[in-house]
Parts: C-alpha cells; structure tokens; sequence
C-alpha cells in the first residue's frame, strides 16, 4: 500500500511544567484545567468530551511513549508540534523537549515545528477570555529571528527523526504578516529568510523547506510599517519564496456554523482555488471539528456540527485522492493530535472513543480489523 505522511499538529498545553503558563492555568495541569471545566450550553452540542486516556501529562516520556505506538499504529506518523517564542524565549517546549524527544520510541516517528508567532493574549485564561489585551507580541525583530533560526537548527534540525522533504527540514510559520511586520518589511523580511536558508545549508542540509500557514485569501499589509503597500497572502508566499503551503484550521478559511458534510465541497473548492493561484505545491489539511467553547463563559460561534468518525473518513479520503492526483509528497496536515478546547483532536474521547483515530488508520493504511 502506498505510504502517507499524515501529520497531526500538537498544542504542547496539557502539562504543567512550564512555568509560565500559571497566569493562564494557575492549577498547574496545563490547559486541562480548562477541558475540564467545559460544560455544554445549547441544544446538539456534544460537551463536555473527556479524555479516554485522562488528563496526562504530555511532556511525560513514558505517556509519550504510548502515545507515538497508538499514532503509528493507526496511520499518524508526523507530528507537528506548536513552536513558540515570546519575550526573547521560548514558551511550552516541555512537551516537545522532554515528553516526545524523551520517549524511548520517538524515532518511530517524525516531527516537525510550526513557529506560531501569533501575539498571545487572554484567551488561554477562561477568567477573563474576553480580556484583548496582548501579553506578549509574537513579531520578532531581527536580531530574536536570528536567535530562533539558530535554536531550531542546533536543537531540532538536526534530529534523524526532523521531517524532511527532498533532505530540506521542513519549518511552518504560522503568520507571515506578524513575521514581515516585526522584521520591518518584504525586502527585510525576505533577506532574513535568505539567512535563515543560507544557515540551514551551513548545518550541513541541502536547503531549507519554509511552508506557509494560510487562511482565506483577504489584503495584508505587505509594508510591516503602514498599509501603503498591500498585498495578499499568495503575493507574500510568492515575495517571500515560500516552498509550500498547507492549512492549521478549517475555521480560518470556511463558514463553520454547519454540519461537517456541508463544508465538503465549500472545502473541496478552495483547494482547486489554491492549486490555480499559488505557484508552490498545497499539501491538503483536514480539521478533525471546531468548537471553541470549552475556553468561554457564554455560547461563542461558530461550531461544526456532527462532526462523526464517519464524516471527517469521507474528509481525509478527498485528501488522500488530492495527495495522489497533484502531489510528489504525499504529506497530508490534520488538525489534530490534541486542540481538546478547540473540539478538534484525533485522540480518543467518551463518545466516539477510538473513532476518529480508526477513520486515519482505514483510510491510509487500510482496515486492519
């Protein structure tokens, strides 16, 4: 059977190990605190969901070691873990650094980072998620760019387990206007990449693959100064030399207040729109749900509804079919492992229990039963 690289993102909050997280989760358990207070507040929505594994520790190594076996087991094999640095440091590594890095197993699986440079505000504190004040930027000057390139290459890059296309690490940035406005511009912005390439290559690497995060096609400012100079988010991939894009979230880019198999073709059709428009390869996303509640007090849309094991399968089929008819790599991005507050997450829960994991599992590796 033909080979997939399925890759499930990780949001590295469900451990209390840093410390800088207690302003957001002062229980000291990380994010759970937070699926763990979720109730439900209309009619159909499927809250509170557990855990079926628990609320455990994922910067553990031995929870990660089991974790790796059951996402190898049943068709994920990639992780791409959330990548932050704020405040002239990095924030929530531990679930990298200690928990999968640590587990004895972890070179069964690849991984890979996607820096999330968006600013960091509130939302993580369910006592005050309406509070939009900005805690830390996460625009970057150029001297923090270059000490970020250089903690990536050292410490991760040079992993026999980083993901790699054509023997290129292969790095996602989040936000690429947030990246342009703290570097000061394109012209800035597109020399410090040629840095980041040029350093890659220094490390011994043929090259550096940069992927790109996009959402739907809309003006940003391409100046990082004013908005003299506007652009789109294709005319930054291409400014920029981005060498593919992918998705993180189905919310991003379509009308979410349906039901899952609405979105399919609205989903199928932004996909040709992207393979028209941009002149890099699109790896195909599928979000597994969204459903940002458990982070609120009051009802916030939007929400997928009947978002079954048996809808998100005829999801990651058109994915796969996308991957075979358009792609030499046959990479394929899910949101994902672990968004537990988002309602988006392949690990196994109290109503579908293993559902959502056996839907990856038959459609790139065959069923196994």
């Amino acid at each position: 059977m033909k080979h997939y690289d399925v890759a499930a993102y990780i949001w590295p909050s469900y451990t209390g190990k840093e410390k800088r997280a207690l302003q957001f989760w002062e229980q000291g358990i990380g994010e759970w605190q937070t699926v763990l207070k979720a109730e439900a507040r209309t009619d159909g929505q499927i809250l509170p969901r557990k855990p079926l594994w628990g609320t455990v520790d994922e910067a553990d190594p031995q929870v990660m070691e089991y974790q790796i076996n059951e996402a190898t087991r049943h068709g994920v094999n990639v992780f791409i873990y959330d990548w932050y640095w704020y405040d002239r440091r990095p924030f929530l590594e531990q679930c990298l650094d200690e928990g999968f890095l640590g587990a004895p197993n972890n070179e069964q699986m690849r991984f890979y980072l996607m820096w999330a440079n968006h600013d960091a505000g509130y939302v993580w504190d369910k006592r005050q998620p309406d509070n939009d004040e900005i805690i830390w930027f996460g625009s970057q000057p150029r001297a923090e760019f270059d000490r970020v390139c250089r903690r990536v290459i050292d410490l991760y890059f040079k992993r026999p387990n980083y993901y790699t296309i054509d023997g290129c690490p292969v790095f996602m940035i989040y936000e690429i206007s947030n990246l342009v406005r703290g570097l000061g511009g394109v012209d800035n912005t597109r020399a410090a990449l040629e840095s980041f390439r040029q350093a890659v290559k220094d490390a011994g690497f043929p090259g550096l693959h940069l992927q790109a995060t996009i959402y739907a096609e809309h003006a940003v400012n391409v100046s990082g100064v004013d908005g003299a100079r506007e652009g789109s988010t294709k005319d930054l991939v291409r400014m920029l030399g981005f060498d593919s894009v992918t998705h993180y979230q189905f919310c991003h880019f379509l009308d979410c207040n349906r039901d899952y198999l609405d979105l399919l073709p609205d989903l199928q059709a932004e996909w040709d729109r992207i393979r028209r428009d941009y002149s890099v390869p699109y790896y195909p996303h599928i979000s597994v749900g969204w459903d940002n509640n458990p982070r609120y007090n009051h009802l916030t849309m939007p929400i997928i509804r009947n978002n079954t094991p048996a809808a998100v399968k005829k999801a990651l089929e058109m994915a796969k079919a996308y991957a075979d008819r358009y792609n030499d790599v046959p990479l394929i991005t899910i949101n994902s492992w672990n968004e537990w507050t988002e309602m988006s997450y392949l690990e196994p829960d109290d109503v579908y229990g293993y559902g959502y994991l056996e839907a990856v599992r038959d459609v790139f590796l065959g069923n196994t039963d």
